[in-house]
């Protein structure tokens, strides 16, 4: 079964194409690993333990589709694939390297509402 988006991008706003190709647990993170040499997908899966085989080929399928990044499949047993940036996907590394920089920066200030906000989402969840 194919899932099938019931609500239409609005795409007349820059900021929601934005989230739509930034958007994702791990995209930007790709995006960094591939950007710093990381471009293999055993590689890639070694950087992110906890990033799963089928997320990581949905998001990596949607970096594709949005010409983030291209596949490159090497005619060989077994077959070889590496991943690089295009010239669309380059483009982003500003913006990934600003917010970067805006959360270290306040680091310790988010590390505190992070941790307040999940234990309050842990207590909510035991009161039921």
């Amino acid at each position: 079964m194919r899932y099938e988006r019931k609500i239409p991008i609005p795409i007349e706003c820059g900021l929601h194409l934005t989230k739509e190709v930034l958007g994702g647990k791990w995209k930007m993170s790709l995006i960094n690993a591939i950007h710093a040499g990381i471009k293999r997908p055993a590689r890639i899966e070694q950087a992110f333990p906890t990033l799963t085989k089928r997320v990581l080929s949905r998001q990596l399928k949607e970096l594709e589709a949005h010409g983030i990044i291209s596949k490159e499949i090497f005619p060989q047993l077994p077959p070889k694939v590496e991943y690089s940036l295009t010239p669309l996907g380059a483009s982003l590394l500003p913006i990934i390297d600003m917010m970067d920089n805006w959360g270290n920066e306040n680091r310790s200030f988010l590390e505190k509402v992070i941790e307040e906000t999940r234990l309050m989402v842990e207590i909510g969840n035991h009161a039921h």
